[in-house]
């Protein structure tokens, strides 16, 4: 007894270290005590009671999906996905790559308190970059079935190809291959795309395809070319696909310091608002938040507030990257501008250093990215300093990954 109490101290001990270290690497300011990097596991209270859940057809896949379903790559604790499908929500996604893949194992260690039939599961993998298409399509396979352990399951009811950001992604001969037979197979039931860049064009081929089912797309209210993504929503779900909504929250807060968070319930009731997404997966990680989220699906008329509150904020360029790319042009050292601010958004606006971390991993970028400019005249579109923000998020590559969860 007193060796376990003494794991679960030095535990403890851990991750107020590790948030800690997080507010160091990523420059904590005005003297905010950081957040923890993940949750801290807490006790489960009793289920929310089963409000109004509205839900829709997810395409021609016929399920029946909550239209707020459980975005799951921040959370570490299986009592919150125990407490949602408590309450009402059935859809849950995860992917591959999220925690190194803890998350996986988590949502799998929450779906054995219920029905497996229940729950409406989705993970992502993403298309392997190298090699031929023999060894993409093993190495794919390989991935899945990673997955689907981590999951403790024999299917998932959506595998979507992750991160495809164009119309030749979208038609990969070999993914196509190995997709079409991992649905004969049975290990998915269904299968989808999911986009953060050029929307409408990665849908509209996932439509043409005829092979994908289901698109996850972000979609939100602070792109600039949210209504070109709608009217591509709204063709792809005419002709029979199911569309999912991701990046919902746009960014969570309008500042860095998260002393002006975004209006989550206006944010969510304004993507729903389009019948043509069926479903959507903001991330949660509190038993407060969803609860706000369960509200959401109680009525979907934005109040006179709540519009305002999605008017864009003077002098605030927020955290959400809409990925245009309208910046690489721009830059004279060909930075991965588009990706830089995305690991931005997840270290301050998700509070994830682990993910940012994983997504600088990934780029091949010197040890200054901007040491050879004595000034930066990139014009973002959104308005973000984008020097500022490139030496800020590029000095976490120095901290140690396993400790930033």
């Amino acid at each position: 007894m007193g060796d376990k109490s003494n794991s679960m101290e030095r535990r403890t001990l851990l991750k107020a270290g590790l948030a800690g270290l997080a507010g160091v690497a990523l420059g904590t300011s005005c003297g905010r005590t950081p957040e923890p990097v993940t949750q801290s596991p807490e006790p489960a209270p009793a289920p929310a009671a089963k409000g109004p859940v509205m839900t829709r057809t997810l395409g021609r896949t016929g399920l029946n999906v909550s239209i707020v379903g459980m975005g799951v790559m921040n959370a570490d604790n299986p009592r919150l996905v125990e407490a949602a499908l408590a309450a009402g929500i059935n859809h849950v996604d995860t992917a591959h790559g999220y925690q190194n893949g803890r998350n996986e194992e988590m949502v799998g260690q929450a779906l054995k308190t219920v029905k497996r039939d229940a729950v409406v599961l989705a993970t992502k993998v993403p298309p392997p970059g190298e090699g031929d298409a023999t060894r993409r399509k093993a190495r794919y396979l390989d991935m899945l079935e990673i997955s689907l352990r981590r999951l403790a399951t024999e299917y998932v009811d959506i595998l979507y190809l992750h991160n495809v950001s164009s119309r030749a992604g979208v038609f990969d001969e070999a993914m196509l291959e190995v997709a079409a037979g991992i649905k004969q197979s049975g290990k998915a039931r269904f299968i989808g795309v999911s986009t953060h860049s050029n929307e409408p064009e990665v849908i509209r081929a996932a439509k043409d395809s005829g092979v994908f089912d289901v698109v996850l797309t972000a979609y939100n209210f602070r792109q600039d070319h949210r209504a070109e993504v709608r009217k591509a929503i709204v063709e792809a779900a005419g002709a029979g696909l199911g569309i999912v909504a991701m990046k919902t929250q746009a960014g969570v807060y309008w500042d860095r310091e998260r002393l002006l968070p975004i209006n989550m319930t206006a944010a969510l009731k304004w993507v729903l608002q389009e019948p043509g997404v069926h479903t959507s997966i903001p991330g949660f990680t509190t038993f407060d938040q969803l609860e706000a989220d369960l509200k959401v699906m109680a009525g979907l008329e934005l109040t006179p507030a709540e519009a305002l509150d999605l008017d864009e904020q003077p002098g605030l360029a927020g955290l959400y990257c809409q990925q245009c790319g309208q910046c690489r042009p721009q830059c004279p050292a060909a930075l991965p501008i588009p990706d830089l601010m995305r690991s931005y958004m997840y270290a301050y606006g998700y509070r994830n250093p682990g993910l940012a971390h994983d997504v600088l991993a990934e780029l091949d970028l010197p040890g200054d990215p901007c040491v050879g400019c004595a000034t930066c005249d990139i014009r973002c579109a959104k308005g973000f300093p984008v020097r500022e923000r490139i030496r800020d998020i590029a000095r976490l590559r120095g901290a140690p990954r396993d400790l930033l969860g």
